[in-house]
């Protein structure tokens, strides 16, 4: 009697197809790691081939037509997943140059031109009258990165909350209190360009627009902000939401572009840490937001290991390594009425964040 067998697969066979399979996965995932683009942006044909929801991301975008945003782009593994609104328009990026100057920072302390441990006093740095005091001369590179300098001098380009919230001089050491101070950003920016006799926007276009090939960025974008409370300038910059998103995706690359590391990695690692809790924001690092327990916006949880550079009237980058994802948004704050909240914009994201599909 003939007996009819299915045939079978040995296992080793299948254990070597499984092992192939893996290493196909594996191989992926490290070139999405790795991808950035070159002189043009390349464009994901079908967000479902990686993993997003084109229905779901129609929600957002719908949404977002409800706020004063002017555009949104959204990279997923180096490519855009998706993007809408005028994302070549430079418009002001506000407390986002702060992240910026961090960025460089990084390198000029690299280079040895800028040690994080060099006091006030050592380096020569005071204000107009009232004048600094010993003891706030005591604060730190690292401290003024931290925004935990203890010094509540006046300071160019903050906004009226800003100068409301800011503590009575002499209220706190050096190091010991965190308030978002643009005294401390606005000196930072003097030390910098003092230590490395280099502008800051100087040192942008050849630290960072060349290399990450920025398309719209122009020498006339930036410029400084004078004014009798301190000598200490403020350096606005304009920049388009596709250049910013360069930028984003430098630092979720820990700093390496094109097989160049732009940023020392260990500097983005360093700068990304929770030195200060700010509630409901999670931390601050060195002039970079960071997630702390999901905290990060209001009103949402975020993935671990999410951080942003933010500015004024919701402009911001969001960076979420868990999903190889950069958020860029962006605000015409040129139009003072056009304001796009934290709580606004952190809707917005939750809205992009749950257009990824289950894994």
């Amino acid at each position: 009697m003939q007996t009819n067998q299915r045939a079978r697969t040995p296992l080793h066979a299948i254990a070597a197809l499984a092992i192939l399979l893996w290493a196909g996965q594996a191989m992926a995932a490290a070139k999405a790691a790795t991808t950035v683009p070159s002189a043009q942006w390349q464009r994901i044909a079908s967000p479902e081939a990686v993993g997003w929801s084109t229905e779901k991301l129609a929600l957002a975008r719908e949404h977002s037509k409800s706020l004063d945003t002017t555009a949104v782009m959204l990279v997923v593994n180096g490519q855009i997943l998706d993007e809408w609104g005028r994302t070549d328009e430079r418009l002001n990026i506000h407390s986002i140059r702060k992240s910026i100057l961090s960025s460089l920072m990084g390198t000029a302390v690299a280079n040895g031109q800028v040690r994080l441990d060099a006091t006030l006093a050592e380096l020569g740095v005071d204000d107009n009258k009232p004048a600094l005091t010993a003891s706030e001369k005591q604060a730190t590179v690292a401290d003024l990165l931290k925004s935990r300098s203890g010094i509540y001098h006046p300071a160019l380009y903050e906004t009226a909350a800003m100068a409301a919230r800011r503590p009575t001089r002499g209220s706190h050491a050096p190091g010991a209190f965190w308030y978002y101070n643009n005294w401390d950003f606005n000196a930072l920016n003097t030390i910098y360009e003092t230590r490395t006799k280099t502008s800051i926007y100087t040192a942008f276009a050849t630290q960072l627009a060349k290399p990450l090939q920025m398309q719209d960025w122009r020498a006339q974008d930036g410029s400084y902000y004078t004014g009798k409370e301190s000598v200490h300038a403020a350096y606005p910059m304009r920049m388009s939401a596709r250049d910013l998103a360069r930028f984003g995706l430098l630092y979720l690359r820990d700093g390496r572009w094109a097989g160049k590391q732009v940023v020392p990695a260990a500097w983005v690692r360093q700068s990304l840490q929770p030195y200060s809790d700010t509630g409901a924001d999670g931390g601050y690092g060195y002039m970079w937001w960071v997630s702390v327990d999901g905290r990060h916006l209001p009103s949402i949880k975020v993935p671990a290991g999410t951080f942003s550079a933010q500015g004024y009237g919701g402009h911001m980058v969001v960076v979420v390594p868990a999903y190889d994802l950069v958020v860029v948004h962006r605000v015409n704050t040129d139009i003072a009425t056009n304001v796009v909240s934290d709580a606004q914009f952190a809707k917005l994201l939750e809205l992009i964040l749950a257009a990824r599909l289950p894994r």
